[in-house]
């Protein structure tokens, strides 16, 4: 079984691609997830210069790497399940490099970016434009709940 959940923040703003040929857009982006140390151990950490969290490289396909690549930015927090992935390529000196990564099915936005969506709404708000169609209940006694 190959599945992994992460919580992290962003350590730089997706970058977003189009696949020739396909069109299919693909993003990239670093997570940051926290170590989970001490705070005793985490200022020995920093005091030695070792790293406190670790940074996963994470990759997105189609309408939701569109998605991130519009409303995510870095340091904002995010969910991601998918699975591990790894592969290997030989570097221009001829030595084998190899790279994990994480293939998102899903991506849950915690926070929002500070991106704002194209068009006329300057908010991120679903649904009802203003509250004028909506009446107040002036006697309560006879809802159901």
């Amino acid at each position: 079984m190959n599945n992994v959940v992460l919580i992290g923040r962003l350590a730089r703003d997706p970058e977003l691609r189009f696949v020739p040929g396909s069109g299919m857009a693909v993003a990239n982006f670093t997570l940051a997830i926290d170590k989970g140390l001490t705070r005793e151990k985490k200022q020995e950490f920093e005091a030695q210069g070792k790293p406190t969290a670790d940074f996963i490289r994470i990759v997105v396909w189609g309408k939701q790497a569109e998605n991130c690549s519009q409303y995510l930015a870095k340091g904002k927090l995010v969910a991601i399940q998918g699975s591990i992935q790894t592969s290997s390529y030989k570097a221009s000196s001829g030595e084998m490099r190899y790279t994990t990564e994480v293939l998102t099915n899903r991506v849950e936005f915690l926070e929002w970016g500070d991106k704002k969506p194209s068009g006329d709404k300057d908010d991120f708000s679903f649904g009802a434009e203003s509250f004028e169609d909506f009446q107040s209940i002036e006697d309560d006694d006879d809802v159901p709940f």
